[in-house]
């Protein structure tokens, strides 16, 4: 029977909304403005100013800007997956696939950071604004996520029929 169950506001808001709307950022920056994004890629003595909000004079090589292009793209689909397919419904086994799925890409953004040394995990006061995004933001989504397949605030209900 599906485990159909009341979500926590909490949860809720984090994962439909908060989210997915910071995914959409960094969709919206690694696509419209690929300089900025990657200028804000660093930590804490390798940042750059970039020279404008908007796409540099400088160009950037076809394999950069591709790799951006899909970069913003998987953003996009982990907002609309996130967004859309957990609005759908309430079914617990659904949400916790997804989620489990989710925590799996977290560990993994969190190891694509990992170039920058140790002090990119426990440095915060170091943190530009992009590493707060690819670091402090993604602990607490990972943070959410084990909380939520701990079964933290959730009470369950088998449905009838």
């Amino acid at each position: 029977m599906p485990q159909e169950t009341y979500i926590p506001r909490l949860y809720a808001i984090f994962f439909l909304y908060v989210e997915p709307f910071s995914a959409l950022v960094g969709a919206y920056y690694a696509y419209f403005v690929p300089a900025v994004y990657l200028s804000l890629t660093s930590f804490p003595t390798q940042t750059l100013t970039p020279t404008s909000t908007t796409n540099s004079s400088r160009p950037m090589d076809l394999a950069t800007t591709t790799a951006l292009a899909q970069l913003a793209n998987m953003y996009l689909f982990f907002a609309l997956n996130e967004a859309l397919v957990l609005r759908s419904t309430t079914n617990l086994i659904v949400w916790r696939t997804l989620l489990y799925g989710l925590l799996v890409a977290d560990i993994g953004h969190l190891w694509s950071v990992s170039g920058f040394g140790s002090g990119i995990y426990t440095n915060p006061w170091q943190w530009n604004e992009m590493m707060w995004g690819n670091v402090g933001f993604v602990y607490m989504g990972a943070a959410m996520r084990i909380c939520f397949l701990s079964g933290v605030g959730l009470a369950t209900k088998k449905k009838k029929g």
